[in-house]
């Protein structure tokens, strides 16, 4: 089973950290690859136009973000850029290495990265 899932939140995708799940919201469930890669591109496509920035990977993970678009951390002591992202995944992990498209592994901007006092799982 494949799903396609959407997510908003302070991660970018590919980083699965612990309650990943949380920041879910929207998640479409497929019996086949192809009908599961054709509503990923759609929504990619959607995100892409709608949000400024972007980093995608050809494993079908991608994050789309506006640098505006950010929410105050009290444990960080910072601010917190929020991230749109679409996943494709089977049986609820990346996709296997056959699997991956080349076309999606392209960026027009990277990730802000964050300090040490926001570590992992906070």
């Amino acid at each position: 089973m494949y799903q396609v899932v959407e997510m908003y939140g302070d991660w970018e995708p590919w980083w699965f950290i612990e309650e990943w799940e949380k920041d879910v919201t929207k998640k479409q469930n497929f019996e086949h690859f192809e009908d599961a890669l054709s509503a990923y591109e759609t929504e990619w496509g959607h995100l892409k136009a709608a949000l400024p920035r972007y980093k995608s990977r050809q494993n079908l993970l991608a994050a789309f973000w506006n640098k505006e678009d950010k929410r105050w951390c009290d444990d960080c002591n910072e601010y917190l850029q929020q991230y749109h992202s679409i996943l494709l995944l089977k049986d609820g992990n990346e996709v296997s290495k056959d699997q991956t498209i080349r076309r999606f592994k392209q960026h027009n901007d990277d990730p802000a990265h964050r300090s040490s006092s926001c570590a992992f799982g906070k």
